[in-house]
C-alpha cells in the first residue's frame, strides 16, 4: 500500500487539530480538541498544565483514527506544528516541573542587573540599554530562576511547546530550529543555539546542557514510540519530521515562497510575514524568524493582540450575537460580518490605535490603545469595524517597513488564521493596503505548511519550490474598491500615522501616574 498521507499535528492557543493531507494539499480528515482556559494565577499570568496539551494531541489523533476512511497504513509521517514561546520546565526524567508559560502572559521580571562587558557598553553607546533591559524582563526563564529558584534548581530540560511535544512522541530531547521564537540565547542569523560570547546568554543565563538539540525544517526528530502510538493512536516507528512554529508554517502553507508576497496572519496574535534569504531586523534588535524552509527568514511584525480583540469586542459588546448565535447554532463570529457591513469605509472617522497590550520598540512598553473620533452618530458596529481597520492599518504600517528594510516592495497578499475567514475583514483589508487580498485553498493553511516540510522531509516531493505549486492553490481573491482605498489612503497617511507620535508622551505621563504597565 503506498504511504502517500500526511499526518499534520497543529496545536494552537484555543485548540490542537489533528489533520490528514494528501499529496496534492487537499485536506482529507480533520478533527480538533479544545484546550481548557488558561488559568491566571495574578492578574496577566496565563499558564496550562503541559500534560492538557499532550492530552489534546492525543484527543484528537485518537478521534481521527475512528472516522470513517481513515487508514493508518497510509500514513508516511507526521509534523507537528505549535503555537510559539510557550515555555516548559522540565526534570531530569522529563516531567514537567510546573505549569507551562503562555505566550499571551505577560509576568516581567524587574531588577535584573544589566548586561555588563563590552556587550553592555555598546548597548549603551547606541541607546539600546532599554531594549536590552526590556527583553530581559520578558524571558520567562528570568521569572522562573528568579521567583522559583526551588524549581530552577531541579530543571534539566528548558523546551518550548514544540520540544516537549516532541519528546512525548520520540523520547528525544530535540526541536526544529524554525520553532525557536522565545526568549532564549538562539542565533537568529545561523538558525543554531548562540556562540559562547554572545550576548544573549548574559541576558538570559542558562546552561548549555539545559537546551534541546536543533534539527533543520524537513529534518528527522525521531520515530514515534511505543508508549507514544498507545497514547495517540499513531503507528509506532512512523519518522516525526521537524517542521516550524505555527506562523511560519502558516506563510508556507499559504503558499508564499516569493519575498514580494506577505502573509497577514488574522490570528490571536496578528502579523505579516514575507520570506527571503537574507537576515533583515525590520526593527532592530528584534530578529527575522526562522522560516519554515531550511536557511531562510520570516521578516516579521506583531500585533501581540491581534485577533483577540474580536474575542474581546464579543466579550464586552457582543452579547446580542452570542444569544443569536446560540439560537441559530452558529459561532457568534459569523455574525460579524454583518455588523461590519453595516457601517461605511473609514467608521465615520473612528480611528483605532490597537495596540492592547505593550510592544517593545514599535510601539514602545508603554503604548496602550486609543480610539479617537467619537460623535453622537457611533454605535457598537463603527466600534467593530474600526477595530479591524485598526489591525489593517498597522499590518499595513508593518508591510511598508518591512519593504524599505528588505528593498523588496510587496505586491500581493495572502490571508490566513481565523479572522481570515471573514469576507468583510478580508475586503476591507484589500482597500487599505490597495491591493488584492486572497485566501488559500484550506483554512489550516498552518498545517499544511507542516505537511509540506513533511513531504519534502520524506522525499515524497523533491523541493520546496514543487512542494509549494503542488499543493497550494488560491481559493477567493478580494480586489480593492478604488473609492475606499482613496478614502482608507487619508486616513492612514493624515491620521492614523500620527497617531502614536502624538499620543506617546501621553502614554508615558499614564504609566507614571497608574504604574501600568510596569516599568522594566
Amino acid at each position: 500500500m503506498n504511504k502517500e498521507h500526511l499526518l499534520s499535528i497543529d496545536v494552537g492557543t484555543q485548540s490542537t487539530r489533528a489533520l490528514i493531507f494528501d499529496l496534492q494539499g487537499n485536506l482529507l480528515f480533520k478533527t480538533q480538541a479544545f484546550l481548557p482556559e488558561y488559568s491566571s494565577p495574578n492578574p496577566g499570568w496565563s499558564e496550562l498544565e503541559p500534560r492538557l496539551f499532550w492530552g489534546s494531541l492525543c484527543q484528537a489523533c485518537q478521534e481521527l483514527w475512528a472516522m470513517p476512511g481513515v487508514e493508518k497504513d497510509k500514513i508516511a509521517g507526521v509534523a507537528i506544528t505549535t503555537q510559539r514561546n510557550v515555555l516548559i520546565n522540565l526534570d531530569a526524567s522529563g516531567q514537567p516541573l510546573r505549569p507551562a508559560i503562555h505566550w499571551s502572559d505577560q509576568r516581567q521580571t524587574a531588577g535584573l542587573p544589566n548586561v555588563g562587558g563590552i556587550w553592555g557598553l555598546l548597548f549603551t553607546l547606541s541607546g539600546m540599554t532599554d531594549t536590552i533591559r526590556y527583553l530581559q524582563s520578558e524571558a520567562k526563564t528570568n521569572w522562573v530562576r528568579t521567583c522559583q529558584p526551588d524549581i530552577w534548581a531541579k530543571t534539566a530540560k528548558i523546551v518550548l511547546l514544540s520540544g516537549y511535544l516532541t519528546h512525548c512522541l520520540t523520547g528525544n530531547f530535540v526541536d526544529s530550529t524554525a520553532c525557536q521564537v522565545a526568549h532564549l540565547p538562539f542565533d537568529y542569523k545561523k538558525h543554531q543555539w548562540a556562540g559562547k560570547s554572545d550576548w544573549k546568554w548574559k541576558a538570559v543565563p542558562v546552561e548549555p546542557e539545559m537546551l534541546v538539540d536543533l534539527i533543520p525544517p524537513a529534518g528527522l526528530l525521531g520515530e514515534i514510540t511505543s508508549q507514544a502510538s498507545v497514547e495517540t493512536g499513531i503507528p509506532a516507528g512512523l519518522p516525526l519530521i521537524a517542521a516550524a512554529a505555527d506562523k511560519a508554517c502558516e506563510v508556507l502553507g499559504s503558499g508564499t515562497l516569493a519575498s514580494n508576497i506577505c502573509c497577514l496572519s488574522y490570528g490571536s496574535a496578528a502579523t505579516i510575514n514575507t520570506i527571503h534569504q537574507r537576515y533583515i531586523e525590520v526593527v532592530p534588535l528584534i530578529p527575522p524568524y526562522p522560516a519554515a524552509v531550511p536557511g531562510s527568514y520570516s521578516l516579521e511584525v506583531q500585533l501581540f493582540r491581534g485577533y483577540w480583540m474580536v474575542s474581546w469586542f464579543l466579550r464586552e459588546f457582543g452579547q446580542n450575537e452570542q444569544r443569536l448565535a446560540q439560537k441559530h447554532g452558529v459561532a457568534p463570529e459569523f455574525l460579524f460580518d454583518d455588523l461590519v457591513n453595516s457601517v461605511p469605509a473609514g467608521s465615520m472617522g473612528l480611528m483605532l490605535q490597537p495596540y492592547w497590550a505593550p510592544g517593545l520598540r514599535s510601539p514602545g512598553p508603554e503604548a496602550k490603545g486609543a480610539v479617537i473620533g467619537f460623535g453622537g452618530i457611533h454605535t457598537r458596529a463603527h466600534i467593530y469595524r474600526a477595530i479591524l481597520e485598526g489591525l489593517a492599518y498597522a499590518l499595513r504600517e508593518g508591510a511598508e517597513r518591512t519593504s524599505k528594510r528588505s528593498g523588496v516592495p510587496i505586491s500581493e497578499i495572502r490571508v490566513a488564521g481565523g479572522g481570515s475567514q471573514s469576507d468583510a475583514a478580508a475586503q476591507l483589508t484589500a482597500d487599505i493596503f490597495g491591493m488584492p487580498v486572497s485566501r488559500p485553498h484550506v483554512y489550516e493553511a498552518s498545517g499544511l505548511g507542516a505537511a509540506i516540510d513533511l513531504a519534502v522531509g520524506l522525499k515524497l516531493q523533491p523541493d520546496f519550490e514543487t512542494a509549494v505549486a503542488r499543493m497550494t492553490r488560491i481559493s477567493d481573491t478580494f480586489d480593492p474598491n478604488p473609492e475606499n482605498h482613496k478614502l482608507y489612503d487619508e486616513l492612514y497617511n493624515r491620521v492614523y500615522l500620527k497617531m502614536y507620535s502624538r499620543l506617546e508622551p501621553l502614554y508615558r505621563e499614564i504609566q507614571d501616574i497608574t504604574g501600568y504597565p510596569a516599568k522594566y
